[in-house]
């Protein structure tokens, strides 16, 4: 099922992405998480462009995008900020995955699995409790410190009203969550495969 909502690209749920690919009538699927979070479960046929890389080059990547897309991250919201990152770049026919990958697997669709990681958003709730379990320690006996507990408080609270995580993409940029694959060259080579969504491993 596709619905078009008032603002951002329109919405695909998982019963009418896998419609489309038992059709046969494939889309581009575009996996926006980082490469460590792709490697530990796709949906069959996706490309891996991580948001930031498509964010800095998002003219050239349209280029190669001239066909039905859909968007696809852990949740959803990295998925539509990359479809309003498309949009600005010209008029493409881009979805989201209603729910990212999350709800894929929700629904027991075909995923290939790699060697597990974090995913982005766990290794954000890791470092941000840290952070401020460690300012009120220490402000025990320097107590100034707790105000970087503070401001991180007003980060993610920015982040969450936003929709837009600061913290995470400096987390994405970490040897960590990067792979070979993550350099424009690789992923507009593979963006050049004709073969369609579903048949790529």
């Amino acid at each position: 099922m596709t619905s078009s909502p008032p603002h951002g690209p329109a919405a695909i749920d998982t019963a009418g992405l896998r419609e489309q690919l038992t059709a046969g009538s494939s889309p581009r699927i575009i996996d926006v998480r980082t490469p460590a979070e792709f490697e530990t479960a796709h949906i069959p046929g996706a490309y891996n462009v991580p948001l930031d890389l498509l964010r800095e080059h998002r003219t050239e990547l349209r280029t190669h995008l001239d066909e039905d897309v859909v968007l696809v991250c852990r949740s959803g919201a990295r998925a539509t900020q990359a479809g309003q990152t498309l949009a600005d770049a010209g008029p493409p026919n881009v979805k989201v995955l209603t729910g990212g990958i999350l709800a894929w697997q929700a629904a027991a669709a075909p995923v290939n699995a790699g060697r597990p990681r974090w995913d982005l958003e766990r290794q954000v709730r890791l470092l941000a409790g840290t952070v401020v379990l460690a300012s009120i320690l220490a402000s025990i006996a320097v107590p100034p410190i707790k105000w970087v507990a503070a401001l991180l408080g007003a980060g993610l609270a920015v982040a969450a009203l936003t929709n837009t995580c600061a913290m995470g993409m400096l987390l994405g940029r970490l040897p960590y969550n990067r792979g070979s694959s993550c350099d424009l060259d690789t992923i507009v080579a593979q963006l050049r495969d004709t073969t369609p969504a579903g048949k790529r491993p």
